[in-house]
């Protein structure tokens, strides 16, 4: 796939080398020539000086045949007119833009432009890390019906198998990340202390689901 980046900051250079790796083209935008020294010289893309959401730079940068565009400048109303510009005006299927201000987000989102809320990403992750309780909503269907979370589990879960969890709380464990690498469990794998235990389950059940993570296992023949 062709993808479009605007924006050669610290994310939009490792987000145009990560995907140079995986074997898709890049072309970098930025208004900024001397910005491109972040991609290193074995960056094999284009780059384009100009501005993101300018319709010849756009087109310099391989608009036409891109499958992707990201708007990551330092600018949420640049981000946002280029987002807009890619989607609306060169039918670009698959488009993000970074937003500082979380209010904005909402707004953007609602427009069909996906958003990533910088500021707010990074407080939840934090907070996530330092009182970590409860669900975190990853996915949702577009009924709201069925949700993807990633849930806290009590420390009384490690040494049982993925199977007596799924049993006990009525969920399916879609992945677990340990130690920064995401895997997929059987109904043998283990949780090992760290984990961060992602599953499926309905919207309805969230507080269930939660109160019987937060609880741990079930002693043989009731609590």
């Amino acid at each position: 796939m062709h993808i479009v980046i605007m924006g050669c900051g610290r994310v939009g250079s490792a987000l145009a080398q990560t995907l140079e790796q995986q074997g898709h083209t890049v072309a970098v935008i930025d208004q900024d020539p001397t910005a491109f020294r972040r991609l290193g010289s074995g960056f094999g893309g284009r780059r384009v000086t100009g501005v993101g959401f300018d319709q010849d730079t756009l087109r310099e940068a391989g608009i036409e045949e891109a499958g992707a565009f990201a708007a990551v400048s330092s600018g949420d109303n640049s981000n946002i007119i280029a987002a807009r510009v890619a989607r609306e005006m060169f039918g670009v299927e698959n488009v993000a833009a970074r937003i500082y201000d979380p209010r904005r987000a909402e707004v953007y989102q609602r427009l069909g432009i996906p958003t990533v809320a910088t500021v707010r990403w990074t407080a939840d992750q934090m907070l996530r890390r330092l009182l970590p309780s409860g669900a975190e909503p990853l996915w949702r269907d577009p009924t709201g019906g069925v949700q993807l979370a990633e849930v806290h589990t009590a420390p009384e879960w490690v040494g049982h198998k993925v199977s007596r969890l799924q049993e006990q709380t009525g969920v399916r464990v879609a992945f677990l990340t340990r130690l920064g690498e995401a895997i997929l469990p059987s109904s043998q794998t283990v949780l090992q202390e760290g984990d961060l235990v992602h599953v499926m389950m309905r919207t309805d059940d969230i507080e269930k689901v939660e109160a019987a993570f937060a609880e741990g296992p079930e002693r043989e023949g009731g609590h």
